[in-house]
């Protein structure tokens, strides 16, 4: 790999992006091509360093950067759609595989190419349910995922799955699941009482950044493996509920079964559920074998506890 890199990066204006383009910018003198919808958005002070250059534009022009993206020698995709059925199929898989085919596949050397745990099983194969239940993001990326092989890009394609993810501070948008932690703390003073039979991965998206700043550093070599699931050490629901509790001075009981609760909460309210959401309520552990974090390659973790990333997220008492 060349000292220093020429790095096309999408999505950074999200919150994985914010974390992964701040510590490019602080610990390395790569060239950094931001291609943002709003540059407003982009919270980093990327004006102050003179190899960073803001490419205002959307994934569905991606045409218009088929020169400059022949002359990148690392890709960094964080960008993804959901909501809009249409643009989210069109984004999420075909305006990404023209975006790779654009790559000069002698010259760019690595593209790191982010999808989601979500589409996978325990042992890292294609879960067939994500393709047939999943919401229009999930399909988009079980799609995109069975045709990366068609670009000649794809021996270079190294394809990281994050687990379910937190992040986000005053300086930088929240995740998902982090804008919402707040809301699942006030139902405490309940969830307290129910025994929840599953378990999860979580991962900060500081520590997902430290850990694709390594992967452009050392790409993998030949042979080993280019599939990565991001995560901490897997955690019981069960062991979640206690650390919240007690974190926040309730007494963790755990005492009533929650399944046969939310089978009759949902029959007798009526509630509608889509398939995809369904499922999930049955599967339960998505768990995941060797998950990736930045300890794997000798860096200290940010967030590995529930009570660390309460603490992240000024949520601990």
């Amino acid at each position: 790999m060349p000292n220093r890199q020429r790095i096309f990066i999408t999505g950074a204006s999200g919150c994985i992006g914010h974390y992964l383009v701040e510590l490019l910018m602080q610990q390395t003198e790569h060239e950094l091509f931001l291609l943002v919808r709003n540059p407003d958005k982009l919270q980093v002070p990327w004006q102050d360093y003179p190899n960073v250059q803001v490419l205002p534009g959307d994934l569905r022009n991606i045409y218009r950067l088929k020169d400059l993206l022949a002359t990148m020698d690392t890709a960094i995709l964080t960008a993804a759609a959901w909501g809009d059925p249409i643009a989210t199929f069109d984004i999420n898989v075909s305006k990404t595989l023209e975006l790779m085919s654009y790559l000069d596949s002698d010259r760019c050397q690595q593209v790191i190419y982010f999808s989601t745990a979500s589409i996978l099983d325990r042992h890292h194969r294609p879960l067939k349910q994500a393709g047939e239940l999943g919401t229009d993001y999930i399909r988009s990326k079980y799609i995109c995922h069975q045709r990366l092989r068609e670009v000649a890009i794809a021996p270079k394609i190294t394809t990281v799955y994050p687990t379910l993810v937190f992040g986000g501070d005053d300086q930088k948008p929240y995740s998902h699941l982090s804008s919402g932690l707040g809301d699942v703390l006030k139902w405490l003073w309940l969830i307290r009482f129910f025994r929840v039979d599953g378990s999860f991965h979580f991962v900060h998206a500081r520590d997902i950044a430290q850990v694709v700043a390594h992967l452009v550093e050392q790409p993998p070599k030949e042979g080993e493996g280019r599939s990565l699931v991001l995560g901490n050490p897997t955690v019981t629901a069960n062991q979640a509920i206690r650390e919240l509790a007690r974190a926040h001075h309730q007494r963790p009981y755990l005492g009533m079964p929650l399944m046969p609760f939310a089978d009759l909460f949902i029959w007798a309210f009526r509630i509608q559920m889509a398939a995809w959401d369904r499922f999930c309520l049955r599967y339960r552990h998505f768990a995941y074998d060797d998950p990736v974090n930045p300890a794997t390659f000798g860096y200290p973790i940010y967030c590995e506890t529930v009570a660390e990333l309460l603490a992240a997220h000024h949520l601990n008492r």
